[in-house]
């Protein structure tokens, strides 16, 4: 069984919350024929279990877009996800990275930018993230706790393979209910190696952490990688270009071929298609 999961969870007697998530095949097809180093799977995961932990429980239909443009070897990271939780990603490079490790080195100084797009009403939301610490997750927990104004915290680890990760967040009046327990669960939760973020399955990792708290695990939601060949919309785009240019291209270049990155595929439209193309947009003109 694979596991494409985000799952909240309510420690009930802390009034503490927390996700979990885990993805392995939306994943994998996210990876699919990119060939990325290391370096980048690990900052390209985090940053997509990031994107589905902020866009899990969205009011209201829209995406959000977590986009860094790097100074470093890594030129570009992008990940979207829905309100319905379909991903898709892309890292760029500039050179092969080999020793740089930290985000300092791989990123530069590159500003982590998060849009959300309320698509009901075409409203949209930019804020950067301070990068706090060396890692997304450091970075993340500070812009948590400030635009939602609880305190959170984050543990995320991503391989070829799987993607995991557990963010806890303190509700306000979780001190009532137990003075020490916000800490508690801190430092319970800090065991957590990657490799068990990675594998276990949610109820197997919480009893391993928690086997002494109370918890409510709610319904798993599930997360997909989308990433349709839309060819109407390149047809749109081509037909916006006109006729002239198209053909002027096509001339050139013996066929036009258009490279979606974000989805990476390739489009190729030759005589016939271009022809076509235009004889449908005159069909509709008359």
């Amino acid at each position: 069984m694979s596991h494409n999961a985000v799952q909240r969870f309510l420690f009930k007697e802390l009034n503490i919350r927390g996700q979990h998530i885990r993805l392995e095949d939306s994943w994998q097809s996210m990876l699919k024929d990119r060939h990325y180093p290391q370096a980048i799977v690990k900052l390209l995961g985090e940053l997509t279990a990031m994107s589905v932990l902020m866009a899990n429980g969205m009011k209201h239909e829209g995406r959000i877009t977590l986009q860094v443009q790097g100074t470093g070897p890594i030129t570009l990271l992008v990940v979207e996800v829905t309100h319905d939780l379909k991903i898709r990603g892309v890292a760029k490079t500039n050179q092969t990275i080999t020793t740089e490790s930290t985000i300092d080195e791989l990123l530069g100084d590159g500003q982590i930018l998060v849009t959300m797009e309320n698509t009901q009403t075409q409203h949209h939301f930019q804020s950067y993230v301070p990068r706090e610490g060396d890692s997304i997750a450091e970075s993340f927990e500070t812009f948590l706790s400030q635009s939602e104004q609880l305190p959170s915290k984050i543990w995320l680890a991503a391989d070829d393979n799987n993607i995991g990760g557990v963010l806890i967040q303190k509700m306000p009046e979780t001190d009532g209910h137990d003075a020490d327990g916000w800490d508690r669960i801190i430092h319970l939760t800090t065991t957590v190696k990657d490799e068990e973020l990675t594998t276990l399955p949610v109820e197997e990792l919480l009893h391993r952490l928690f086997h002494e708290e109370v918890i409510e695990l709610f319904e798993a939601q599930e997360v997909a990688y989308e990433c349709p060949q839309d060819r109407e919309r390149v047809e749109a785009m081509l037909k916006s270009l006109g006729e002239a240019e198209v053909r002027k291209v096509l001339e050139e270049q013996g066929e036009i071929v258009i490279h979606n990155e974000i989805c990476n595929f390739h489009m190729r439209f030759n005589q016939d298609d271009i022809d076509a193309l235009f004889a449908k947009e005159a069909d509709t003109l008359q």
